[in-house]
């Protein structure tokens, strides 16, 4: 089973983590593959800088956004791979669940987007409605 974890760095990605951790045993030699999502910088700021600058900033935000998760997955033994991709986090995310053939997507109900749903947060809310295979969304 391949399960993709979406990581924003959040207390809302450590608890997903921590579900997988305690219910690991229902997912049995799983690979996991942790995923964050940075959105872009506005293209008329990105213009005032060089390329370099903009992808050792990705880079670094997107580190930060991941090492919770990492710690916690680390700690517990599991092994995992993780990547990082620049753009709209909704969709960024259920594009790789189709494509990498992803059996399942873990996540948070919300994170650190800018704006936050009633009941769900709204990269949760674009994951569900846009994602291919099945999502948990630990609350």
């Amino acid at each position: 089973m391949k399960i993709l974890i979406a990581a924003d760095g959040s207390k809302f990605t450590l608890h997903a983590v921590n579900y997988l951790i305690t219910h690991i045993e229902q997912f049995r030699d799983a690979e996991l593959m942790l995923i964050t999502v940075h959105a872009p910088i506005p293209g008329r700021a990105a213009a005032y800088l060089d390329r370099d600058t903009v992808k050792d900033y990705y880079r670094d935000e997107c580190e930060k956004a991941l090492k919770p998760a990492q710690r916690a997955l680390g700690k517990a033994g599991l092994s995992y791979k993780d990547t990082y991709k620049v753009g709209d986090p909704g969709d960024e995310i259920s594009t790789l669940a189709t494509k990498g053939k992803f059996d399942m997507v873990i996540m948070g109900s919300h994170g650190h987007g800018l704006f936050g749903n009633l009941v769900l947060g709204s990269v949760a809310t674009k994951v569900l409605a846009g994602c291919k295979v099945p999502v948990l969304v630990i609350r």
